[in-house]
């Protein structure tokens, strides 16, 4: 793995970004190596790079408009090139934050519909 993209940051101890996989530990941690310094370390324990992967506030835009325009998380995980657990998130907090009309003024009437159902097979009325 070469972390060069400006999107990951470094460890202070590393020499170098090029650091690959090294194994697992017997307690299932992922082990490290750095190419440079020949340095050993457990990912889990220092964060071997910090992925400054935030997508922009367009893109959580275009997601938004996707999704009212009807299209489902999936689909939208697809064309933009994420996760659709990020848009369903995404949607989900936008929707926790929305304040919802409020009515001052008194109902008078309210109109209801019969409604019918049946319980087993049509024929049995």
């Amino acid at each position: 793995m070469n972390y060069d993209n400006q999107n990951y940051t470094l460890l202070s101890f590393l020499q170098s970004t090029k650091v690959k996989k090294n194994g697992i530990k017997p307690y299932g941690k992922q082990n490290y190596l750095c190419q440079s310094c020949s340095r050993q370390f457990i990912g889990d324990h220092y964060t071997v790079v910090k992925k400054l992967d935030v997508k922009t506030s367009d893109t959580k835009r275009i997601a938004f408009e996707m999704y009212l325009e009807g299209l489902g998380f999936r689909a939208i995980g697809r064309i933009l090139g994420i996760s659709y657990v990020t848009v369903y998130q995404w949607i989900k907090k936008w929707g926790c934050n929305l304040e919802f009309p409020k009515r001052n003024e008194k109902i008078e009437v309210i109109e209801l519909d019969e409604m019918h159902t049946y319980v087993g097979p049509k024929n049995y009325r």
